[in-house]
């Protein structure tokens, strides 16, 4: 047992993150015995609670794990609320106080982890005061946990990355995103570089195309008035899916070492092509949902959302082309959709593979006219919400003659291994704890996955067309098929179809 000594200060302790994974997060490292006896939780938040108010919310938000009265009660004995205001001073004073109170009283050797979950405005004042009030000038290490969006645009997030760089090293900044903390996420690398079948397939002689959605079936739900102000593009494109091409596009690191797999990563993200006006407009394409009919439901449009603006040009879908510019992905596109209200509920990844140079079989007794083309082999990695792989190829269909058919390799993890499988923020806190910043993103990724995105918002900011539609509970808009088809590709994950086939969706 790796017991942890830490003092965890949660700037946005009542906040909605908060109660439904930090806490619980916590809790499963405590279970496990990561943390014992020795750290403390300190919640602030300008609400005027009690400890006893703040404890009783915490063995709410871990009712849902089961645990027995006495864990419940002892987990909860650790949790300290400090009503506090972010920019009043003297409240760091108190907070102060309060930190050296519990670090001696627990033997907690100095170390503090401040994880701010809450709006990013705040970021440089709660820093700047930290330092300035005293609240590091203890022996062991200090670090802080940043939650996303980080900056609206290059600037903003260059601007806020100087504030916090004024007080923390880069090594002790954590931008969490809980995209890499999912295990399929993460399995990427392990597809890639323990599988020669693979690796040596891995570039542009072998692979066609290589396509990354993100699917949501509900809509902006409560979050309407957050999510006019950012749109599919910043809510997702930037951080989510820019990291899992990084992930799918970077060289063999020279060890699995954090340092080497940052070197790559960065690598990965500067050979993607920074697009002109003119090259947005060629490859990208966004939508926003209009009302729709899937399975006998009614769903309404973006625009008549709680909180949206009624003529809101903000896109919650995005479908686009990325290109790298280097010597491996020279002239494969990477294909990425992502979008609120589509058909399914869904994270996953297909690297469509080249086709054989010649069929053989397209003249042989019993083939159908169909197979003048094979279908594609196709490794298809599945993130969420079921998890594993699948391997398409093409075999000999029982009978007479050579007809092809395909057929599918696949692995999906167990109900029970997905129920065990420790959750993306547990193992990102634990990452943090251990100093291990692997799973978070560097500055220098950050900055470069800004300066990719900006020029595609400016355009689109500058457009006077209007925002495509498309039905909700659909995969998104016409213009998205057609993206793929001038390339002579298309989408290899096509669930609306299966509704359609079935009449639940028009």
């Amino acid at each position: 047992m790796n017991e942890k000594k830490v003092l965890f200060t949660i700037f946005g302790g009542t906040g909605d993150l908060a109660q439904r994974k930090l806490y619980p997060s916590l809790f499963r490292l405590y279970r496990k015995g990561d943390l014992v006896e020795s750290f403390a939780v300190i919640g602030t938040a300008r609400r005027p609670w009690t400890n006893e108010k703040y404890r009783d919310i915490i063995k709410e938000t871990i009712a849902g794990l089961e645990p027995t009265t006495e864990e419940a009660e002892a987990f909860a004995s650790h949790f300290y609320y400090q009503s506090h205001d972010v920019q009043d001073t003297e409240h760091y004073n108190t907070l102060k106080k309060l930190s050296d109170e519990l670090d001696a009283k627990y033997q907690l050797e100095g170390n503090r982890l401040f994880y701010l979950a809450m709006s990013p405005n705040f970021f440089g004042t709660i820093v700047s005061h930290l330092k300035t009030q005293g609240m590091l000038d203890v022996n062991g290490y200090h670090r802080v946990i940043i939650e996303k969006p980080f900056g609206t645009d290059y600037e903003t997030a260059h601007q806020l990355n100087q504030e916090i760089a004024q007080v923390f090293q880069e090594e002790d900044i954590y931008r969490i995103d809980h995209y890499l903390g999912k295990e399929m996420i993460q399995n990427i690398s392990a597809i890639r570089f323990a599988n020669s079948i693979f690796e040596s397939l891995w570039s542009n002689r072998h692979i066609d195309n290589i396509q990354i959605n993100i699917a949501e079936d509900l809509g902006v739900e409560e979050r309407g008035g957050y999510y006019d102000k950012s749109g599919a593009l910043k809510d997702m494109v930037q951080n989510h899916i820019l990291q899992i091409l990084s992930l799918l596009a970077m060289e063999p690191p020279v060890a699995f070492s954090e340092k080497e797999i940052r070197a790559e990563k960065i690598k990965a993200l500067e050979a993607v092509r920074v697009y002109t006006p003119e090259e947005v407009s060629k490859n990208f394409v966004r939508g926003q949902y209009s009302a729709g009919d899937f399975d006998n439901k009614t769903f309404a449009g973006y625009k008549e959302e709680l909180n949206v603006d009624p003529d809101s040009k903000t896109e919650t879908f995005v479908a686009g082309k990325f290109l790298i510019d280097n010597f491996r992905w020279s002239g494969v596109p990477f294909y990425v959709r992502t979008g609120k209200r589509l058909t399914e509920k869904g994270t996953r990844i297909n690297v469509v593979f080249k086709q054989v140079p010649v069929n053989v079989f397209k003249d042989s007794v019993g083939a159908t006219c169909e197979q003048e083309v094979l279908e594609p082999n196709v490794l298809t990695i599945y993130i969420q919400p079921t998890e594993g792989f699948s391997l398409s190829l093409n075999g000999k269909e029982v009978g007479q003659g050579f007809n092809m058919l395909p057929i599918r390799l696949e692995h999906r993890n167990s109900a029970e291994i997905i129920e065990n499988t420790p959750e993306a923020y547990e193992k990102l806190m634990l990452d943090a704890l251990n100093g291990d910043s692997t799973n978070f993103t560097h500055w220098a990724e950050v900055a470069q996955s800004w300066r990719i995105v900006d020029t595609i918002r400016q355009t689109w900011d500058k457009a006077s067309t209007e925002v495509p539609q498309y039905p909700a509970r659909s995969m998104g808009p016409k213009e998205a098929y057609d993206l793929l088809a001038k390339d002579g590709f298309e989408w290899i994950w096509t669930p609306d179809e299966w509704y359609r086939e079935r009449g639940l969706l028009k």
